[in-house]
């Protein structure tokens, strides 16, 4: 048995990995890289033959872990494509939207080349189109939680248990079956905070011989500033008092609608002005309507809000903007406004041109809710560079810059900590993934100081031979 890892190794995105197992290849995640330096990532080809994949699984639906798929269907990757049933609406939303972006980038870039007078050396095209989704789609099979699924003839047995980060959000628990003997590994995935709004919370193991772990806040601890619907309040109305606009990058799948919540709450008890609210994004529209589909997977808190005929996902001012029309007019709103859109760290999408529009302006505020890759747009501007580039212009930052804590999808050192502490049998070893190098290596020296455990960082394409 062997596991190659071939992404989000000593850096956040691209999550790939590969269980190889009685002469059977498991595919974890397909996901596409979204930090700079690494972008030339996504056009290589898998460092393992594509058409040698015999079953992938996915953990949850961000871009991050599932946006290569068509890229390496188009390389020949032709097998059962397994996850959640919340997971398998929200990919088909996420890969039609990535592939539309990907088209839309490819000529945005033509036209900045010959408004620049340049002559690439290659010819711009986009990463993958929109029927290599098409091709992509037909693989999917969606499974429950938390019943086991054989896959590969027999050789590994997979259990999709709770990951508390998104809708259908998975940890995943495979039994590995080669020579006679079992082993047991786990997949983290993304592993979300505990007492989050709408979903459930993550889940807790005591048994496994190899954990591969993410590691994205090994380093630190998410700062206490207090209750996030407060922080959110408090950002709304001094932004509001000085006539502005309050703008958030937005992650379309959870960030979105976990937002939307809070500032449905706010709403109904009056604890902001009442402004126009939009959420503009077509995909974040869509995957607010997934949510109302899979109201199974949400928590207890969400139930008794629906229960007491309290709405979660909607409130009196908030405008749904799909069509590209509907966001230019949000510009022609002539009062203070929230508008949240995507993407969420910046690298893409409509939050762009919203961010042209306000960021040089004072009175405005721009949000951050969510983790900044190393090179994304958003870490850029929350780093407090000035001024900053978007759209091959420069625009000096004057809106209020603001981290806003409580909202990420991630749980911190702690929380990390927390969770490995669970296992009641020391596993033989732990791999520590999905994080920037240091806050792998902080980790690393917490849990093997704290919990003597064997923990390695994988290197990107490394393969490691489980006995």
């Amino acid at each position: 048995m062997k596991i190659h890892f071939l992404g989000a190794n000593r850096q956040v995105t691209g999550s790939c990995y590969c269980l190889e197992a009685a002469g059977q290849r498991l595919l974890i995640d397909c996901g596409l890289y979204q930090e700079r330096k690494f972008l030339g990532r996504n056009w290589e080809p898998l460092p393992i033959s594509a058409s040698s994949i015999n079953a992938i699984v996915l953990t949850h639906a961000h871009i991050d872990h599932i946006g290569l798929l068509p890229r390496r269907v188009a390389e020949g990757m032709d097998a059962p494509l397994i996850m959640t049933r919340p997971t398998a609406a929200l990919v088909d939303i996420m890969l039609r939207d990535a592939a539309k972006i990907q088209g839309e980038d490819a000529k945005q870039k033509k036209k900045r080349h010959k408004r620049e007078g340049r002559t690439p050396p290659h010819e711009v095209v986009p990463l993958y189109t929109e029927q290599d989704v098409e091709k992509t789609l037909p693989m999917i099979k969606s499974v429950p939680y938390a019943q086991s699924q054989s896959l590969c003839g027999g050789v590994f047995d997979i259990t999709f248990m709770e990951a508390g980060h998104i809708l259908g959000s998975s940890m995943l628990e495979i039994d590995v079956h080669e020579n006679g003997e079992t082993r047991k590994v786990i997949f983290s995935g993304d592993i979300g905070q505990w007492d989050k709004p709408i979903i459930r919370d993550p889940t807790m193991f005591e048994q496994a011989d190899y954990i591969v772990m993410e590691s994205t806040y090994g380093d630190r601890n998410h700062k206490d500033y207090g209750d996030c619907e407060d922080q959110l309040a408090e950002v709304v109305n001094r932004t509001v008092e000085r006539g502005g606009n309050v703008v958030i990058p937005t992650f379309a799948v959870e960030r979105s609608q976990e937002l939307i919540y809070h500032l449905s709450r706010l709403n109904q008890y009056d604890r902001i002005p009442s402004v126009p609210v939009f959420l503009d994004s077509p995909m974040a529209v869509d995957v607010t309507k997934v949510f109302s589909k899979f109201k199974d997977c949400f928590d207890q808190d969400a139930w008794d809000m629906i229960i007491d005929g309290k709405s979660i996902l909607d409130f009196p001012g908030m405008q749904l903007c799909r069509s590209r029309n509907e966001s230019k007019q949000i510009n022609e709103c002539n009062q203070p406004c929230i508008i949240m859109s995507t993407s969420g760290m910046c690298n893409a999408g409509r939050i762009k041109y919203h961010l042209r529009s306000n960021i040089s302006d004072p009175r405005s505020t721009i949000v951050f809710v969510g983790y900044q890759a190393h090179g994304t747009l958003g870490r850029v501007i929350s780093s407090g560079t000035n001024p900053v580039r978007i759209h091959g212009r420069e625009y000096k930052v004057q809106a209020e810059i603001v981290q806003l804590s409580g909202f990420s999808g991630h749980t911190d050192q702690q929380g990390l900590m927390d969770w490995v502490a669970n296992f009641k049998e020391q596993p033989k070893k732990v791999f520590l993934c999905h994080g920037d190098e240091d806050a792998a290596l902080e980790l690393s020296d917490r849990i093997s100081n704290t919990h003597g455990l064997h923990v390695e960082i994988p290197e990107f394409q490394q393969t490691v031979e489980l006995s």
